[in-house]
């Protein structure tokens, strides 16, 4: 499989160069897409494995690293996912995939937001990696109309040059190279007063170019993916409609953990554990269910569904399952009624009804992505509730102070899970460095340091 490089000028040996780094000398602008033939297979893995590195900087930039973490961070995910032993395999991939995930993320403006954000901030990360001739090479494939500032105008701002370099802690030498361009070209150096203005333009250091690049990249992109979409619903959906559109459409929720089936040799639950595990190792989707299911001995289909398979994955067999729903169910509805309305949608969900399909227990994206209605009880908690709901949850948690207000800051900027995450931290008393991506991942990791803390006593106590 080769793609086709009319998009890139660059010698072989820069291509040769990427096997170091992070792809330093291959490092597509992504402005023509290629003209191949690709297996619906690679299709959709080479999303997936881009994926986990978008997902991996999303998670990243909102645990707030620095530059430098995050230059790193940038550098171990691609190696992890998107590295081959060729490097036109990983220049192939790398194409394939941004175009495949431009189709996934262009269909509404939520999506586009957060694929623009991730895919700017990967091309940043990779560019400062490049050699300062790919970073040439890449400004003259932008077509950026900005030469380097003449020998007597350098000579005459250079003092003040210099005292701007001097107050970021780096130093300029004589041989430094210098852009004059529009000061609203880079918003981010002015904002962080990275550079000289004068007379309305910005004095780039060829250092800083990145901050010009990653602007115009970005205003490609954005644009494309209008464009993409414009495509995708007027002929892509209907025409693909049994072959890529199911892929694409499931690939902005992708989860890529366990799924936490239940296994034969999976911890057992029984019904009389549930409210024991709840105040202690349930995550706060589930435990707000748990609550309105005690509270009005019913739960509509979306909350049935996603606690039930909540409890499916964290160990409650069949028959257990069926016992703990009537016996709520029953105190509102009868037990005649419940056998004959929901026992099935039960037995359903662990494959022992209809197409006999073993239902696997819902991911954080999968929950956060639903759209509960009046009297559900679904959901993400932290993208559904009010503030003050939330604050009051969490409050019944045991969560308070700085850590209520920074997992409220989290949620206010929309990262959810990672609101999650901390909640988690807050009530463990641990760090959670890979973050809650499920809810029975929360539910395990809980039983794990709990069984941790209880060993440490217990041998304490025999000491």
């Amino acid at each position: 499989m080769e793609i086709v490089r009319s998009q890139r000028q660059l010698a072989a040996a820069a291509a040769a160069a990427s096997g170091g780094g992070s792809g330093a000398g291959a490092l597509p602008t992504y402005r023509v897409a290629p003209q191949l033939e690709v297996r619906l297979e690679e299709f959709e893995l080479f999303a997936i494995d881009r994926l986990r590195v978008l997902k991996g900087i999303s998670d990243g930039l909102s645990r707030g690293k620095r530059p430098e973490e995050m230059e790193k961070l940038v550098s171990e995910l691609w190696k992890a996912h998107m590295r081959h032993q060729d490097p036109a395999e990983t220049l192939n991939k790398d194409i394939i995939s941004h175009f495949v995930l431009r189709l996934v993320y262009c269909r509404t403006e939520e999506l586009r937001k957060w694929f623009l954000s991730m895919e700017n901030t990967l091309f940043r990360y990779r560019f400062r990696l490049e050699s300062p001739e790919s970073q040439r090479l890449l400004m003259s494939e932008f077509q950026l109309p900005y030469k380097a500032l003449p020998h007597s105008e350098f000579e005459a701002v250079k003092d003040k040059l210099s005292r701007v370099a001097r107050s970021i802690s780096q130093s300029t030498s004589v041989e430094s190279v210098f852009f004059k361009v529009p000061f609203e070209e880079v918003p981010d150096l002015v904002a962080n007063r990275r550079v000289f203005l004068s007379k309305g333009y910005a004095y780039v250091a060829m250092s800083q170019v990145v901050s010009l690049v990653v602007t115009q990249f970005r205003c490609n992109i954005s644009k494309a993916l209008v464009l993409t979409n414009r495509k995708w619903t007027a002929t892509i959906k209907e025409q693909e409609k049994d072959r890529l559109t199911p892929i694409v459409e499931a690939l902005s929720n992708a989860y890529f953990g366990p799924d936490y089936s239940q296994k034969t040799d999976a911890a057992e639950i029984s019904p009389k554990d549930i409210d024991q595990l709840a105040r202690t190792s349930f995550p706060l989707c589930m435990r707000h269910m748990l609550e309105k299911l005690r509270e009005n001995h019913h739960l509509k289909h979306g909350g049935r569904m996603q606690f039930g398979l909540f409890l499916k994955g964290a160990g409650l067999k069949l028959e257990d399952a069926v016992t703990f729903w009537r016996s709520e169910f029953s105190q509102k509805v009868g037990s005649e009624r419940f056998d004959k309305e929901y026992a099935y949608g039960i037995r359903h969900n662990y494959g022992k009804e209809g197409k006999r399909t073993d239902y696997t227990p819902y991911s954080c994206q999968k929950i956060i992505s639903a759209t509960p209605g009046v009297d559900d009880h679904h959901g993400c908690p932290y993208r559904h509730f009010g503030e003050e709901n939330l604050r009051a949850a969490l409050n019944n948690m045991g969560v308070s102070g700085n850590a209520l207000e920074g997992i409220l800051d989290k949620v206010k900027n929309r990262h959810y899970q990672l609101a999650c995450t901390m909640t988690f931290e807050a009530t463990h008393g641990v760090s959670c460095d890979t973050g809650i991506n499920h809810p029975n991942q929360y539910f395990s990791e809980s039983q794990k340091v709990l069984q941790a803390k209880n060993q440490t006593v217990q041998s304490q106590l025999s000491t």
